[in-house]
């Protein structure tokens, strides 16, 4: 074991950890969100003069420019999640979905995003927020205040839900980006075959979001297999067997439990059908002791991203 069997060595961990987590965010957070917001403040401005500022936001103009839906729920008092929007609606998420990334409907999946759309549109309208878009209520032209308040407060409202993506996104880029520089040092190749599964890769190779294949029922063949994704595998030189390999980042201890469960089944399937496999995860944050407890009792180790040079033990040079 690399970390798992050093408890008295955890909380330092933790703690140099949280400083360096702390450290990234100050840098990249602010910028970031300050691009999204002039991005989304600009996507609202756009939706309230294709809608005459909401009064002709209806079905036509929704099969023109799904995308919008994103930013109409801004404009809902509360504000609603796309997954609200699906249920209050009582149409399919995938739909929801689809719309917001603006992909263009064929065949029959046309007459279903148009039944959709008969169906979202009295739900907008329903839940308008009519103290933030007045004018809507007295019937009059929005003053240019009232413009500039709401595309501030809808593009405010948008960037909150696009900008932790993006931070998650950013963060795993960043953690891929570290060992790929740490494994390229040591004479490891990247190589990205999706025919090649993770447990027949070349030794001296590494990949990112591989699939392993794993029993379903994490004890044999009788379910049938399942295509699992981790997001690192790596091929040790002189090794038949890669390591497995999750990152982890956490901005508070609270989400660090979240996804506990879902670690748990990977566990269960790759010890079921592997045998005796070792999950790592790379971890920088708020991790904590109840947490890094759960994990070891669970047949994971861990690299803190403040110490990758622990890889070291498991990743030898090349010859």
């Amino acid at each position: 074991m690399i970390n798992a069997d050093k408890p008295n060595r955890w909380n330092e961990d933790t703690q140099a950890s949280i400083l360096q987590y702390n450290d990234w965010f100050f840098n990249y957070a602010p910028s970031t969100y300050q691009s999204a917001r002039g991005e989304c403040i600009e996507g609202v401005q756009r939706l309230l003069d294709g809608t005459d500022y909401l009064r002709s936001l209806d079905e036509q103009y929704l099969w023109n420019n799904p995308e919008d839906l994103a930013i109409a729920r801004m404009f809902c008092a509360p504000p609603i999640a796309r997954e609200r929007l699906a249920g209050l609606a009582q149409v399919s998420k995938t739909i929801v979905q689809s719309m917001e990334k603006g992909n263009v409907p064929r065949g029959r999946s046309r007459a279903q995003r148009q039944e959709a759309i008969s169906r979202i549109i009295p739900v907008l309208k329903h839940l308008t927020d009519t103290q933030l878009c007045a004018w809507l209520k007295e019937g009059t032209h929005p003053s240019d205040r009232e413009i500039e308040i709401a595309s501030c407060v809808a593009g405010d409202r948008l960037c909150g839900s696009l900008t932790d993506p993006l931070i998650r996104n950013e963060q795993e880029r960043r953690q891929l980006s570290k060992l790929d520089a740490y494994l390229d040092a040591r004479g490891y190749q990247r190589v990205e075959n999706p025919a090649i599964q993770a447990f027949d890769m070349l030794p001296g190779t590494y990949s990112h979001h591989k699939n392993v294949s794993m029993y379903k029922n994490a004890m044999d063949s009788s379910d049938g297999m399942v295509n699992t994704p981790v997001d690192m595998a790596i091929m040790p030189f002189n090794s038949d067997r890669p390591l497995l390999i999750e990152c982890k980042c956490a901005g508070d201890a609270t989400n660090t439990n979240k996804r506990r469960k879902e670690e748990d089944t990977k566990v269960s399937q790759l010890r079921g059908t592997y045998g005796d496999v070792t999950l790592y995860l790379f971890l920088c944050g708020y991790f904590e002791a109840t947490y890094l407890g759960y994990e070891a009792a669970n047949h994971m180790d861990w690299i803190w991203e403040h110490r990758i040079e622990d890889f070291d033990e498991l990743v030898p040079h090349a010859e």
